[in-house]
């Protein structure tokens, strides 16, 4: 019989370690003000130091990891250095991106490389690093920030689209693999969130979130140990639905919102 959460509830935040990747802005530093305010200790980590120093009130005391997320030896060095101050972390919040609104003919095949290198790729170097100590220790949670753009092919998102939908099937595998070892996995597809990446889309964005607003909605999918934690779910529950149907009319669908991009 499984459990009415399929994860555990993190409610408690007071002196839970959390290695926030992708913590310089948007939904990463929202999330990591937010946790912070909960009483969190915070590791930090995105290519940009400056920015990482001004995510937080100096009085939290974060751990500050600057690195390219692309860069497998520099994971190496990330995490040694982590090591430094913690054993292991007990939740990893994978959330760096790259993205670029794109059509299929417009593909630039080094940008494509990096996307795919920093979506994807480098959840697996971090994954090499943080399981062992977590599967030791028996417990511990991850949480992977993918996208609706992952539940079926959208519009301009040629190279992020793809990314997120593997990452929707990283997911679901890591929890089948990881649940009866004492970790929990937590997967998150927003919709529009205004950031830096969604900056450089030139059409309306329905059902637009501040990044407080998804840090919020993703606070509260954890306390209540959502496996999937979406949001706004009135635009994301419908695009959910759409994904489960039949070709013929899911791309009817995609050719209507290719009309109105």
């Amino acid at each position: 019989m499984w459990p009415r959460s399929l994860n555990p509830a993190l409610k408690d935040w007071n002196g839970r370690r959390v290695w926030l990747i992708g913590a310089s802005s948007g939904i990463g530093a929202a999330l990591a003000a937010a946790l912070a305010a909960k009483g969190a200790m915070l590791a930090l980590s995105s290519r940009r130091e400056a920015a990482l120093r001004g995510v937080v009130q100096p009085a939290a005391q974060p751990i500050i990891l600057p690195f390219d997320v692309a860069d497998p030896v520099a994971w190496e060095h990330a995490w040694t250095e982590l090591n430094k101050h913690w054993e292991a972390p007990d939740l990893v919040v994978f959330c760096a991106a790259d993205y670029h609104p794109q059509r299929s003919w417009e593909i630039d095949p080094e940008q494509a490389r990096h996307t795919v290198e920093t979506n994807l790729t480098s959840i697996y170097y971090g994954l090499h690093y943080v399981l062992p100590s977590m599967l030791k220790r028996g417990s511990g949670g991850l949480v992977l920030l993918a996208s609706v753009a992952g539940y079926m092919g959208l519009p301009n998102a040629t190279v992020y689209g793809p990314t997120k939908a593997a990452l929707i099937n990283l997911a679901e595998l890591l929890y089948v693999d990881l649940r009866s070892r004492g970790l929990g996995v937590y997967l998150v597809n927003p919709g529009f969130v205004q950031t830096p990446l969604t900056a450089k889309n030139d059409f309306a964005m329905p059902s637009l979130q501040t990044p407080t607003q998804a840090a919020n909605a993703i606070v509260a999918g954890l306390a209540n140990g959502r496996f999937e934690i979406s949001f706004p779910s009135h635009f994301t529950r419908p695009l959910k639905w759409a994904s489960l149907l039949p070709y013929r009319l899911r791309f009817a669908a995609l050719l209507q919102l290719l009309r109105l991009a």
